[in-house]
């Protein structure tokens, strides 16, 4: 989502401070009533993963559930994701195929699909989509959950809040008066805070901090998959870049770091492209995110789309440092036995 400016300051976002004090006290209590039992937390027969954050807008939380995802794959588990399918019209609970529509499953739960191999399944109620994948899938060791930090119904055995280092906590005040959705004390309660990207001063301490950049691989053809080039064959062209995710600006930086020179067009988080938000963009060379991707891809056989050859879409890798994989595995690994629950 593209954030207020008045996020960044304390004029005039101060006029809000007394809708954000309300905010607070709501969130605080609900907090509480969850702690003392009066509001119940269901404990799932599986391991489970939140990934979240305390900020309102994009942090990076998809691309960390694709790493780990991979990651423990990579170790021996069998992890499993769900997601709430924010921009779908999934209304009940569903598994997301690979060959699925982003329009139905959402675009970021039909990209860790696509691109992780393990079961995504989506829905509102995310317990009701943990219990469907595990009664699907039931060699699954680990929940995954993208998002969720909030959702305190869903009881959770760690918790890995993921923090914009570039734009860090701006004011550091609650919606609406700033970006948080919960205090910057709440960092502490995580098990582990990733910081994705850097440049943001005053972000608190954590002892178990990990620092993460998403570095570009070579870029595909929409059309053609398996055409394939660097970024550096697009350095002497004349190249747009689109980006409908939650930090448009942390794609058009990428990019340039990799020596391009980019006309930069932001689209909102999630947006549903049209032909004509395509046709518009001149161009020689058109880059989008993988995420753009899942849903650009639905445009290909319809009339009217101009040089459709020419949208290449720019994947990206997590790099951790240090090792949050191997990190993640101990705390999982020394969870084994924990309440008798299924594990790797």
């Amino acid at each position: 989502m593209q954030t207020p400016r008045y996020w960044q300051s304390r004029f005039p976002a101060a006029l809000l401070l007394p809708v954000s004090a309300l905010f607070g006290g709501l969130a605080a209590l609900r907090r509480q009533l969850y702690r003392l039992g009066l509001l119940q937390t269901h404990t799932l027969p599986c391991l489970l993963v939140v990934v979240g954050n305390i900020t309102a807008g994009g942090a990076g939380k998809t691309p960390t559930v694709h790493y780990l995802a991979r990651q423990l794959r990579a170790r021996g588990w069998q992890p499993g994701i769900i997601s709430r399918g924010y921009g779908g019209q999934i209304t009940d609970v569903a598994e997301v195929p690979a060959d699925g529509d982003a329009s139905r499953y959402g675009d970021e739960p039909l990209l860790l699909a696509r691109s992780t191999g393990c079961p995504v399944f989506v829905g509102r109620d995310r317990i009701a989509a943990a219990q469907a994948l595990l009664a699907a899938h039931p060699t699954t060791t680990v929940l995954l959950c993208d998002d969720g930090l909030q959702h305190y119904r869903l009881g959770r055995d760690i918790e890995i809040v993921v923090v914009d280092g570039n734009r860090g906590l701006q004011n550091g005040w609650l919606l609406p008066a700033g970006p948080l959705r919960e205090p910057a004390s709440r960092l502490a309660q995580a098990q582990a805070m990733l910081v994705n990207g850097s440049g943001a001063p005053g972000l608190p301490a954590h002892p178990q901090r990990f620092d993460m950049a998403l570095q570009p691989g070579p870029a595909w053809q929409l059309a053609q998959p398996d055409q394939r080039q660097p970024l550096s064959n697009f350095a002497n062209r004349q190249v747009a870049a689109l980006a409908g995710i939650g930090h448009p600006e942390r794609f058009f930086t990428t990019l340039r770091a990799a020596g391009l020179t980019v006309q930069p067009h932001p689209f909102p988080d999630h947006h549903r492209y049209s032909v004509a938000d395509l046709n518009q963009v001149q161009a020689d060379i058109r880059l989008v995110t993988e995420k753009d991707a899942v849903k650009l891809i639905a445009l290909l056989s319809e009339e009217g789309l101009a040089h459709s050859g020419n949208i290449w879409v720019v994947p990206v890798e997590a790099a951790i440092e240090p090792d949050l994989a191997d990190w993640l595995t101990s705390r999982l690994n020394a969870l084994k036995s924990k309440d008798g629950r299924q594990t790797a």
